[in-house]
């Protein structure tokens, strides 16, 4: 199973290692113990990540984000899902309050080792992006 260390997992979140472990002590991450460190595993690092794009994408405010984002063209983050054909795959991850997906082959994907929980960045390039001003 992929764990993560509590400093890990806030860069990740894009949160505070203290915002972590308040999350953790308030049953909302569950934690282990791994060789005297508090950790937490992959799946449920990818699950809380989901929950936290999903309240960012329906307005939902968590107070212990920070109020702005920077994410130029890489992002780290955490892969949340991975569907597989013969051919090509699609990766979701959360990277911060965002959500990213990308379409690759499924060698590539294999190759990486992509799955839930497996930590990643994502480098974006493109000719083409969109700027909006919330009114």
């Amino acid at each position: 199973m992929i764990t993560y260390r509590i400093a890990e997992a806030a860069e990740i979140l894009a949160v505070s290692d203290d915002t972590v472990r308040r999350w953790v002590e308030a049953g909302r991450l569950p934690s282990h113990t791994a060789d005297g460190r508090a950790t937490v595993s992959g799946p449920d690092l990818a699950a809380l990540a989901e929950h936290l794009a999903e309240s960012a994408e329906t307005g939902e405010r968590d107070r212990t984000r920070a109020s702005s984002v920077s994410a130029r063209n890489r992002m780290s983050g955490i892969v949340t899902r991975v569907k597989r054909d013969h051919v090509m795959a699609q990766v979701e991850m959360i990277c911060g309050p965002y959500r990213v997906v990308s379409l690759m082959s499924s060698d590539a994907a294999d190759e990486l080792g992509l799955e839930p929980g497996v930590r990643a960045i994502a480098s974006v390039k493109s000719t083409n992006v969109v700027v909006e001003v919330p009114q």
